[in-house]
């Protein structure tokens, strides 16, 4: 019985041992099943992070070529622009040059506009009133014989002769050809070319014998034939004038002048 029993406490304590053995050896092997869950886990982990890792540098030098790539997009866009600028540059300065163009063709155009209405403003003819008569005359024949008329005036009269001579050799159809005979005559009177004179107011009768001016010619040539000691003619020449004119001023003078001539 005492051997039944210390077989029995052998048998316990074996047991116990084995127990504690296989407890221990389970637990070693959960240690080790732990342990290469762990290294499993930490091995993908690192996996992970080499791919992280791999996607980083790549993204890195992704974005370093697109950062590369904008930069020389950058670069080429601001070229551009500086050459668009150098463009619009030289467009404003070739439209300042058209414009500047534009203004002095417009401005030649003006001018020559105004030399041509002027040019045709000198040769057509304008209604001119003179002697109470009306004509058509362009301003070359007004400014010739204003101008013989003026010197006229001034006394200048070997000049004016001249002048008037020179009037109705140009314009010998001209509504002044009249009154430009009538002053030359006086002209060639007062420089005592009674002939001339004579002939010219004559010529004047002749042209127009209605004209204003016709019985001063009348009288005038009057005057000339009595320079010229023509007494005689005088005094038929003052007759003629008091028949044909019986109511103008000369015919008021001829009568004086007949008085004295008889």
């Amino acid at each position: 019985m005492k051997l039944d029993l210390l077989m029995s406490s052998m048998f316990s304590k074996s047991a116990a041992v084995l127990f504690v053995c296989l407890c221990s050896l389970g637990n070693s092997q959960a240690a080790l099943f732990e342990d290469d869950e762990a290294r499993k886990a930490i091995l993908d982990l690192r996996q992970r992070v080499e791919v992280m890792r791999g996607e980083a540098d790549q993204a890195r030098r992704a974005s370093a070529t697109e950062v590369t790539g904008l930069g020389k997009s950058l670069l080429d866009l601001q070229r551009q622009i500086e050459l668009l600028k150098a463009e619009i540059a030289t467009l404003r300065g070739s439209n300042e040059q058209i414009a500047r163009e534009l203004s002095e063709i417009q401005r030649q155009q003006k001018d020559q506009s105004q030399a041509i209405q002027a040019r045709f403003a000198k040769i057509e003819p304008v209604m001119i009133q003179l002697d109470g008569v009306e004509f058509l005359a362009d301003q070359n024949q007004t400014r010739d014989f204003e101008a013989a008329l003026a010197v006229f005036r001034k006394g200048d009269f070997p000049t004016a002769q001249n002048l008037f001579s020179g009037f109705l050799a140009r314009y010998p159809a001209s509504g002044y050809a009249v009154p430009a005979l009538f002053w030359l005559g006086n002209a060639q009177y007062a420089t005592r070319d009674y002939r001339e004179a004579m002939a010219n107011f004559r010529a004047l009768i002749v042209k127009d014998p209605e004209h204003v001016r016709a019985p001063e010619a009348v009288l005038s040539v009057a005057n000339c034939q009595l320079e010229l000691k023509d007494s005689k003619g005088a005094r038929k020449t003052l007759a003629d004038l008091l028949k044909a004119y019986p109511k103008s001023e000369a015919a008021v003078a001829a009568k004086e002048r007949l008085a004295t001539l008889k």
